[in-house]
């Protein structure tokens, strides 16, 4: 690609930004938590902070060497929660766990081997309809799942999962009353921020191609 001609750029102005080399890229992305079933036909618990969807399929960032990532190869019914802001104590007392045993060289330090991650978080499970896994108790949104396509990325360190959604389930709370619509002035996710926990800030507008009410603020 050519550069941009010099008579579109600006003559002196100084670059108002620096170079940096974050040892992360989490800017900002929801929280999931993923239920899988094992190989003995008990139920692992992780979270995951690389997921994002493309109309019914959500593709799935996930650790190569954990055990979501074995189970979905085998097994590839998986629910998809999403937290509340409300919950980010209980998804910070899964980081520290694996359902791997014995625990990968590659998990951070400290990382130790737990059987029963919903115990351990203190969350509980609820039958799904069409899928083994449990739902999370409590997340204001469960989506059974079935990944159809289990992958390495191109660096080998992470698998990607591309999960068909089968079924939606939603608190009342958070849906426009008599439609099937999530109503995102309801609907507030748990974000995962550069390693920090956050929820959603007053809305500043909305996609003209939304179907939803706005909050009642002026057009740009």
């Amino acid at each position: 690609m050519n550069p941009a001609p010099s008579s579109t750029l600006p003559g002196d102005a100084a670059d108002s930004h620096v170079e940096i080399e974050p040892s992360i890229l989490y800017f900002g992305t929801p929280v999931v938590l993923l239920t899988t079933e094992n190989p003995d036909g008990s139920f692992n618990l992780a979270p995951i902070s690389s997921a994002w969807a493309l109309d019914r399929t959500v593709v799935l960032g996930i650790g190569q060497e954990g055990q979501t990532a074995r189970n979905l190869a085998d097994r590839p019914d998986v629910v998809i929660n999403l937290p509340g802001p409300s919950q980010w104590r209980e998804v910070e007392r899964l980081s520290p766990l694996t359902g791997r045993n014995p625990v990968p060289p590659t998990k951070p330090d400290g990382c130790r081997f737990e059987p029963d991650k919903f115990a351990a978080a203190g969350l509980t499970g609820e039958p799904s309809h069409l899928v083994r896994p449990p739902r999370v108790a409590g997340c204001p949104i469960q989506l059974e799942a079935r990944a159809e396509r289990v992958r390495l990325d191109l660096s080998g360190e992470f698998v990607i999962a591309e999960a068909v959604v089968r079924k939606v389930h939603a608190e009342p709370g958070i849906v426009v009353p008599g439609t099937d619509y999530v109503d995102p002035a309801a609907w507030s996710p748990l974000i995962y921020n550069f390693r920090h926990y956050f929820g959603l800030g007053p809305e500043l507008g909305h996609s003209y191609r939304s179907q939803t009410a706005g909050s009642g603020l002026p057009a740009a």
